[in-house]
C-alpha cells in the first residue's frame, strides 16, 4: 500500500487543500435545496417549541420586533397537551410500580431488585404527577392571560 493512495481523513472524509481541484468550493452550481425566500420572510415564531409569539398587525417587516402578540389559545392548548402527557406518565409509572411490587412477592430470589425498581417507578410517578400539576397551573395561567388580553375581567373576591 502506498501512502499517497490511502489517506484516512477522519470521520467525514475531509480532504486536504492540495487535493481539491482548482476553483472547487464544495458547493454545486445548481440549486442548494433551499427556497428563494429572503431572511425577512420567516414566520413570526423562532421555531423553538416554547415560542408562541406571532407578529401583530402593526409590526413592520424590519429586522427587530416592535410589538409581539402571544397566541394564548395555542399556549393553553400546548399546556393542556403536556398536562395530559404527565397524567398518562403518572398512570404508567404507577402501574409499573404495582407490577414490580407483585413481582417482588412472587419472585423471592430477585425480590430486592424488584423492590428497587418499584421505588424508582414510584418516584417517577410522583415526579410526573408534579409535572402534570405544574402544567395544569400553566394552562390556567394562559387562560387567564387570554381573558385579560381580550377584555374579560376577573374579580377575585376570595
Amino acid at each position: 500500500m502506498s501512502e499517497e493512495k490511502h489517506h484516512h481523513h477522519g470521520l467525514f472524509h475531509h480532504h486536504k487543500e492540495h487535493e481539491k481541484p482548482e476553483g472547487a468550493t464544495g458547493y454545486s452550481d445548481s440549486t442548494t435545496g433551499y427556497s428563494d425566500q429572503s431572511a425577512t420572510a420567516y414566520s413570526g415564531t423562532t421555531g423553538y417549541p416554547g415560542d408562541r409569539r406571532r407578529p401583530s398587525e402593526t409590526e413592520s417587516g424590519d429586522y427587530g420586533r416592535k410589538e409581539e402578540e402571544v397566541d394564548y389559545k395555542k399556549e393553553e392548548k400546548h399546556h393542556k397537551h403536556l398536562e395530559h402527557l404527565g397524567e398518562l406518565g403518572t398512570a404508567g409509572a404507577g402501574a409499573f410500580a404495582l407490577l414490580e411490587k407483585h413481582k417482588a412477592e412472587k419472585d423471592p430470589e430477585h425480590a430486592h431488585r424488584h423492590k428497587i425498581e418499584e421505588e424508582i417507578a414510584a418516584a417517577a410517578a410522583v415526579g410526573l404527577g408534579g409535572f402534570a400539576f405544574h402544567e395544569h397551573h400553566e394552562k390556567k395561567e394562559a387562560k387567564e392571560e387570554d381573558e385579560e388580553a381580550h377584555g374579560k375581567k376577573h374579580h377575585h373576591l376570595f
